[in-house]
């Protein structure tokens, strides 16, 4: 796990740095980033008790690794490395016992965390991952595909708008997730295998 979580941090350490050289040191607001996409995770899975209405948990995943991205970013700060980091969060999930809440409940106390600390709680985040059905294998592989894809968009023309999101009649994001099913989340260069993966069907669909 801590190898895994070592990984993930690393790729968002370089996402951000992105979009702000020294991130870290600006203390952007990412738990109310995080908060805010909690709330957006309850309008997918439903709340509304006067209308009838389905939980879509594919877009309640999809909502919770993009938590996990802002909840990263909120664990930097200065003086602590990616290593700390990430044993530190390791050390937290082993010791955590389940709560056992529902998704909603789950969601509503990561959220409440967030406000109360403006940090951010792996293990309440772990709750909301049992919660919603997910596993850490399950997280990492959508992590790590999504964080590729918005490094691929980038190197793409993402930012200057030639880059092309539909590819033959279906999203990007929806050949991601075609392609992570192809592919050993377990391999070392699980990663650039997604880049690559991305860039071949990229080619052949999109630019053809």
């Amino acid at each position: 796990m801590k190898q895994a979580l070592v990984t993930m941090l690393t790729m968002q350490d370089r996402m951000n740095t992105r979009v702000h050289e020294n991130w870290v040191e600006q203390h952007f607001d990412w738990y109310r980033a995080a908060w805010i996409e909690c709330g957006e995770l309850i309008d997918h899975y439903g709340f509304k008790w006067w209308k009838k209405q389905e939980p879509d948990m594919e877009q309640v995943r999809l909502e919770a690794v993009d938590i996990w991205h802002f909840g990263m970013s909120a664990l930097f700060v200065e003086g602590k490395d990616i290593e700390q980091i990430a044993r530190e969060m390791a050390t937290e999930l082993e010791a955590h016992a389940p709560s056992g809440l529902d998704v909603r409940e789950a969601t509503e106390a990561l959220a409440l965390y967030c406000l109360q600390t403006k940090s951010f709680s792996p293990s309440l985040f772990w709750d909301l991952m049992l919660a919603s059905d997910m596993g850490f294998d399950d997280l990492y592989r959508s992590y790590v595909g999504k964080n590729v894809l918005n490094f691929f968009r980038q190197d793409h023309g993402y930012k200057e708008g030639s880059y092309i999101k539909n590819w033959d009649g279906k999203e990007d994001n929806e050949h991601l997730v075609e392609l992570l099913a192809t592919l050993d989340v377990d391999d070392a260069e699980f990663a650039d295998h997604v880049y690559w993966a991305l860039e071949k069907r990229y080619r052949e669909t999109a630019l053809d």
